[in-house]
């Protein structure tokens, strides 16, 4: 019984999501009023309309009345509601079978918040653009855009209950130091440098470069001048190929040994590649992956598959916007196109690549950071800025924002009328202007910023103009193919016992399961929970369900008490004990002293990574007394068996901690 909507200010509904049990018990209550009316049957949205316009007209009478609104609401039959506003926008999350809380469904916001993001880029400061991207007028284009973003929210539901990477939001690293080694210099060499030299490119250019496995990253390339990718926007990417190319276990049949009959600890053999060692890394935080371990690379054999190829795809590439931090600008919604092509079920490559007018987009940005910052500043009352010392300079913004006019080679007639009649109102006497006259001309030469960027970089579909041609395209998928396919079997097998518990237990007695993420680098690293597999290292039937149920609630509260400023927490939970550390350390490894964290409201942004990058801001906030040193951030959670005495537990964890930490021989990306 799940439902999530966004509505305008007007009540109107500009997207919906519902799972099966929600609608089919809405249609059952309309179907009822339909037969004691006799009236037709309304269309489902409709139906969605009817439901929640008390609600949102509701919060939208509150928020003009006291400028503020419903943050939760609980109904008669215990229907669960999380409202949340984004600028003129509406969200909506329900649940109305006790299956998700608060936080569940205030998180569900916040990622479908960074989903529009990626799709629609900087449009998104302009709502009555977003509105009509959102919710279109012709209606088979707009079931395609409900569908794509429907899709994506239903993998994420999904990735969210079964994969810890996206429990935590953090990547996982599919731990392999040679075959890494040398994936990175097939994404350099065989990749990055042939299509970046080829002249089928259409002058794009790949940035970066990766191979996923199911969820997990084998190896990440980066181009000499890109930028650094966000963990933000690489797991978004990875909920992206996942969407593209889901992971289906059932296709599977096992082609080598059952776990049953397999010793645990017994090495897999894994062939070579033909090429040698390199390559240049660029994801943020660090050049160096020091933090991930193991330096015995021991796997079970979990059951090898065999799968039917995927149909291929499309060769027309899908248009998303990253954060972007370039050496001289910066812009937070940067385009790229996205290639995601299927190696195999289960293994993808996936590039992306710098579009031929991304200038255009820092330019904008820049522009349209600086008129949104002046209409904050006149909405407030407060007078334009003319000297240098206040942000945005008006005499600096009127010589940008002429210049690009000028430079821009697309129709700009509406873009210079609005800007024409911002200037004459910003430079004319202060006493023959009104303030909400010029606050209006403001929001238009934003809105019409927007709309040339909507004009540059989404209305013409990605593959509809320039794009990396479909022979080079299936020329590099044919390279990559040939140099892992005497990898690929072992690869799905690896995925699945990434790392396996068996290799900590003789140095951790009663140690039964442990996350450990690097905040910085937004990586992580846990033992393989495989509660689907016939036999696992926690055991058959409901066990290894079990110790997954404590796994996923112990991070659940490890938010909770972080969000209200510890970072601390210990505690014994039946015949578990549990703990939960956060900590900081410089580069050397020297732990820092705690600090007193900000405790965040109930109604704030969730903790997390998809949820508005919570680590980023944190390590920003402990690092401004630490200027001078390069700040680090760490979690731990582990579950230990209860007879365990407590000092021993705490010591473990301490024990663990150096062990993990100790450098890896996985290479520089």
């Amino acid at each position: 019984m799940k439902c999530l909507l966004i509505s305008s200010e007007s009540a109107q509904v500009l997207f919906y999501w519902t799972d099966q049990e929600f609608e089919a018990s809405l249609k059952h209550r309309f179907e009822n009023l339909v037969e004691q009316h006799r009236e037709t049957s309304p269309a489902f949205e409709d139906s969605i309309n009817t439901l929640f316009a008390p609600l949102l007209i509701s919060c939208i009478t509150l928020n003009e009345k006291i400028s503020d609104t419903y943050t939760s609401v609980v109904s008669e039959n215990n229907y669960l509601f999380i409202v949340h506003q984004f600028g003129e926008c509406t969200y909506v999350a329900v649940n109305g079978d006790g299956s998700e809380s608060e936080d569940d469904l205030r998180r569900k916001i916040f990622v479908l918040k960074k989903i529009i993001d990626v799709c629609f880029g900087l449009v998104t400061l302009d709502t009555n653009i977003l509105k009509k991207k959102l919710r279109p007028q012709d209606t088979e284009q707009r079931c395609k855009v409900w569908k794509m973003l429907q899709n994506l929210l239903m993998t994420y539901s999904h990735l969210r209950e079964e994969d810890q990477s996206f429990l935590v939001e953090a990547v996982e690293r599919l731990i392999h130091p040679q075959l890494c080694e040398q994936c990175i210099e097939l994404l350099d060499r065989h990749v990055v440098q042939q299509i970046n030299s080829s002249m089928e490119r259409a002058n794009e250019e790949v940035v970066h470069s990766f191979i996923l496995v199911h969820t997990k990253l084998l190896a990440f390339f980066s181009s000499r001048n890109a930028s650094s990718l966000r963990p933000s926007d690489l797991l978004a990417l990875i909920l992206i190929a996942q969407d593209m190319y889901p992971s289906d276990h059932n296709l599977e049949s096992p082609i080598v040994k059952d776990l049953d009959n397999t010793a645990i600890t017994e090495e897999v053999y894994a062939p070579t590649l033909s090429s040698g060692a390199g390559g240049g890394e660029s994801l943020e935080g660090s050049s160096y992956m020091s933090q991930f371990t193991h330096s015995m690379v021991q796997v079970a054999e979990d059951s090898l598959q065999a799968f039917e190829l995927f149909p291929s795809g499309s060769s027309t590439p899908k248009r998303v916007f990253l954060d972007a931090n370039l050496k001289d600008n910066y812009c937070p919604m940067m385009p790229h196109n996205m290639y995601c092509m299927s190696l195999w079920p289960g293994i993808s490559l996936v590039l992306l690549t710098k579009v031929p007018s991304s200038h255009v987009a820092v330019t904008l940005y820049q522009l349209l950071d600086a008129f949104s910052v002046l209409e904050a500043k006149l909405s407030d009352g407060q007078e334009l800025g003319s000297t240098s010392r206040i942000y945005p300079n008006i005499p600096d913004l009127r010589q940008r924002m002429d210049k690009f006019i000028k430079a821009v080679g697309v129709p700009k007639r509406q873009l210079q009328s609005a800007w024409v009649e911002f200037k004459n109102k910003a430079f004319s006497k202060p006493d023959s202007v009104k303030s909400q006259e010029l606050l209006q001309a403001c929001r238009n030469v934003k809105s019409q910023l927007c709309l040339l960027y909507q004009q540059y970089f989404l209305l013409k579909p990605a593959g509809d103009s320039q794009h990396l041609s479909v022979n080079l395209q299936t020329k590099t998928l044919k390279i990559v193919q040939e140099k892992l396919m005497d990898w690929k079997d072992f690869l799905l097998v690896k995925s699945k016992r990434n790392t396996t518990m068996i290799s900590y237990l003789r140095e951790f007695p009663g140690l039964i399961h442990f996350i450990y993420v690097d905040r910085t680098v937004g990586q992580m690293v846990a033992p393989s929970l495989n509660i689907s597999e016939k036999s696992t290292e926690l055991g058959k039937g409901p066990l290894a369900s079990f110790i997954k149920s404590k796994v996923w609630s112990l991070v659940g509260l490890g938010r909770r008490y972080l969000q209200k400023g510890y970072t601390t927490l210990t505690f014994r939970d039946g015949d578990y004990y549990c703990c939960y550390f956060l900590w900081f350390e410089n580069e050397t490894g020297y732990k820092l002293p705690v600090i007193e964290l900000p405790v965040l409201s109930d109604d704030s942004a969730p903790i997390g990574t998809l949820t508005g990058d919570y680590y980023r801001k944190l390590l920003r906030y402990y690092g401004k007394n630490h200027s001078l040193e390069v700040i680090k951030c760490f979690e731990l959670l582990t579950i230990h068996l209860g007879v365990i005495p407590t000092e021993f537990v705490i010591q473990q964890c301490s024990d663990l901690v150096r062990k993990l930490w100790e450098p890896s021989r996985i290479p520089l990306l």
